[in-house]
């Protein structure tokens, strides 16, 4: 998608804030900024609260727990600030360098895979250590100019399918994380593996907040109301604070599936509170590679698995963003390309060292340019907001997903319209198209789509005899795809 706003020659060139984020060029006003920025916090704020969660209760190989604790959850108030205040830096970064309304955070997947795979298999100074050096793997590999060329290299349908496939898991993400979409419990020995709500039908206060959220959005953007994302979590916030006051309803748990998914909405204790930054710099860089029950080989794996997710999950994330931004040009390309991906890679290595594993771009930006924004100001507000939020965590925790998740779901819809843009009888390009649509959300990670497509790309290229219709590059990465995806049985020979 080409960007539609920009000014013609004959404008006139503006200066300070406007000059140097170019809003009025892309069509935008420092308003629609400024909620862009607040939207795009509130739909990822969650990180600050899940991220502690994933982290914090997992002991390594010496029964250690992350922020140096004895007891599970002990180290959850450092990481909770470190997760603010990583994110609010390099959020702010991206703004400010790349002027990309791109927001970044602890990357979902990427922490869990670092705690339950890593973290187990050595200590979590050791592990958080493999993250800095994949970061900085990726980062040579972006100053080279390898990570761009291999955008360059992906056929345009094949971005536009990325694109789709995103809009459809974070739509997915927004209806799993209300608890409108649940997993059917292994009790009941099915091979359907979700259901609707937690038994099959909706029910509970907080799923009843969420639909009440997406009706009044959409009501509000089918009537053109500006801020109408904001408005929506602002009011469905209040409403479910209420429920909460009344109904005393909890977090969901296997004992009360009908409580509230990822944060409880009540405003408790204190507000404010200096954070504790205890992860920062417990980091062992090399200590994997010696680790009992590790090896070099497993640990060179292990890298390469996170640089694998971690590199393309990025380049998909900004190519949906800027074509639902406007932004990119006619090879699907946003403006910027370089310095999103130089800062994204520098994330990774400041989540390793701060330990709160690798930060990466979040597509949950895709709300803030549902809401207008379009330059690198609403990232800005964004990070200050992260910053903000290392003192105010409470105030934080009270947002329930429920509150801001209808945006997901709006903001997917607005990816799928480009759908259209794909050659559906050219069964070269619909079918690695279609697996690459599809997998994200089956598979609820954005790189298993990405490799589906890219590798089916290359093997239909081959099977009908035009071999030389594929880049140089797309050999490179769909034969990296083939080992990403033969992790396992490769671990294990290794083993």
């Amino acid at each position: 998608m080409t960007d539609q706003t920009q000014t013609t020659p004959q404008s006139p060139r503006a200066s300070g804030l406007d000059g140097y984020f170019q809003i009025s060029r892309r069509g935008s006003t420092v308003g629609r900024e400024v909620r862009g920025g607040v939207v795009t916090f509130l739909t990822m704020a969650y990180i600050i609260v899940l991220n502690p969660l994933i982290l914090g209760f997992v002991p390594d190989s010496t029964g250690a727990f992350l922020g140096g604790g004895a007891e599970p959850g002990s180290g959850i108030p450092a990481i909770a600030a470190g997760t603010a205040l990583v994110a609010g830096v390099l959020t702010i970064a991206m703004g400010g360098f790349a002027n990309f309304p791109l927001a970044l955070a602890t990357g979902l997947g990427l922490n869990a895979f670092v705690a339950n795979t890593i973290a187990r298999q050595s200590t979590w100074d050791a592990a958080m250590g493999l993250v800095v050096l994949e970061g900085i793997v990726i980062l040579v590999l972006v100053l080279t100019g390898f990570r761009k060329a291999v955008f360059h290299a992906v056929p345009q349908q094949l971005k536009v399918a990325i694109s789709v496939g995103i809009g459809l898991f974070i739509a997915l993400i927004g209806f799993v994380d209300a608890r409108v979409v649940t997993r059917i419990p292994d009790a009941f020995q099915t091979t359907v593996p979700v259901q609707l709500g937690a038994d099959g039908h909706l029910g509970g206060w907080p799923v009843l907040v969420f639909v009440v959220g997406l009706a009044l959005m959409i009501a509000l953007w089918v009537r053109k109301v500006r801020g109408a994302i904001l408005i929506s979590i602002a009011v469905t916030t209040v409403l479910a604070v209420v429920v909460e006051a009344i109904g005393d309803l909890g977090a969901s748990s296997a004992e009360n599936p009908k409580g509230w998914s990822l944060s409880v909405p009540s405003l408790s204790g204190d507000v404010v509170g200096l954070p504790s930054f205890d992860t920062l710099g417990s980091v062992d860089l090399f200590g994997a590679f010696s680790s009992t029950g590790t090896g070099v080989l497993a640990a060179l794996l292990l890298v390469f698995s996170l640089l694998l997710a971690d590199f393309f999950d990025t380049m998909g994330t900004m190519t949906a963003i800027g074509a639902e931004a406007g932004l990119n040009d006619d090879e699907g390309t946003p403006p910027n390309a370089q310095r999103i991906l130089v800062v994204d890679s520098v994330a990774a290595i400041a989540g390793g060292a701060a330990g709160v594993s690798s930060n990466t771009s979040y597509i949950e930006s895709a709300s803030g340019v549902g809401e207008g924004a379009r330059t690198g100001l609403a990232s800005v507000v964004t990070g200050v907001l992260f910053l903000l939020a290392t003192f105010f965590t409470p105030l934080v925790a009270a947002i329930p997903s429920e509150a801001a998740v209808p945006a997901l779901v709006l903001v997917g819809f607005l990816m799928m319209q480009q759908v259209t843009e794909i050659d559906w009888r050219d069964l070269e390009v619909a079918i690695p198209a279609f697996l690459t649509v599809v997998l994200m959300p089956f598979t609820y990670s954005i790189s298993v789509g990405i490799g589906a497509g890219f590798v089916s790309y290359v093997l239909i290229k081959v099977v009908v005899g035009k071999v030389r219709d594929i880049h140089p590059l797309m050999w490179v990465v769909a034969a990296l795809f083939v080992v990403y995806f033969a992790y396992t049985p490769i671990s294990g020979w290794l083993s």
